[in-house]
């Protein structure tokens, strides 16, 4: 839009002289050229006049016509029409219109410029009235938005790899209860507390069952003296039947690993 100054100079002007453009409208009656005029009509107290676009190609018309009014470089149109695109007011455009190829053709621009201003209005939004205004260039902006989404892929990355690892944590990242950093300091410590528990588990079934397979055919049972016994540890046949439990599940989780 004009500034204040501007729209008064407009308005005076259509007052005395007429005006001299119809304003477009597209077949749901929305403005697709003239927004300036239509304003100055208003602020003039002149009845505008108005044209319905009939082509097939709406939003392509409004950015070909507004783009070639302004002296704007290619890195700012591409920008424009780039942003004109993700507007939710032409959601109701054909998708045919909102392909980089498709805008690159109507507006004269090439392929690559628009494919930047695309990735920069998806991934840096916050540069994008700067470089329509002529604040930044296009390239810079570009790069920016890169490595915004690099750090956005890195960091989706690392939760789906959490997800995978420890689904919870994944949870709570998501809810927002822990930070990426500060989950993935729990997944260590969890991780290093499952390999103290393994070695430990593994530690004392190697220093027992290996005994035990030993005592097997031999006079060890019945040299069994429980004057001789260690402080808590007394055999008896409620031990030896937990014993035998153990053992069949030990033995019932080997036949799972072997068939893994």
């Amino acid at each position: 839009m004009l500034d204040e100054d501007e729209l008064l100079a407009l308005a005076e002007d259509i007052k005395a002289n007429g005006q001299y453009y119809p304003i477009m409208l597209d077949s749901l009656g929305r403005v697709l050229d003239g927004r300036n005029r239509l304003r100055a009509c208003e602020i003039a107290g002149v009845e505008p006049q108005f044209a319905t676009y009939g082509g097939s190609t709406p939003v392509a018309y409004a950015l070909r016509v507004n783009i070639r009014r302004r002296n704007l470089t290619k890195g700012q149109s591409a920008m424009v029409a780039a942003k004109a695109c993700s507007d939710s007011e032409l959601e109701g455009c054909s998708k045919s219109e909102l392909t980089a190829r498709s805008i690159s053709e109507q507006i004269g621009v090439s392929l690559g410029l628009v494919g930047q201003a695309m990735t920069v209005v998806r991934h840096a939004p916050g540069l994008i009235d700067q470089v329509i205004a002529g604040a930044m260039g296009l390239d810079e902006a570009y790069k920016t938005a890169r490595e915004a989404k690099a750090q956005r892929d890195s960091v989706e990355n690392q939760l789906a790899r959490l997800r995978a690892e420890d689904p919870e944590l994944a949870d709570k990242v998501v809810e927002g209860v822990l930070s990426l950093p500060a989950a993935w300091t729990e997944r260590k410590e969890r991780a290093e507390e499952e390999v103290r528990q393994r070695r430990v588990a593994t530690q004392f079934l190697c220093e027992v069952v290996p005994p035990l397979a030993q005592a097997r055919g031999t006079d060890t049972v019945k040299l069994y003296d429980p004057q001789f016994m260690l402080t808590g540890r007394a055999i008896t046949n409620e031990v030896i039947e937990q014993a035998m439990a153990a053992l069949a599940e030990m033995a019932e989780a080997w036949r799972e690993r072997e068939a893994a």
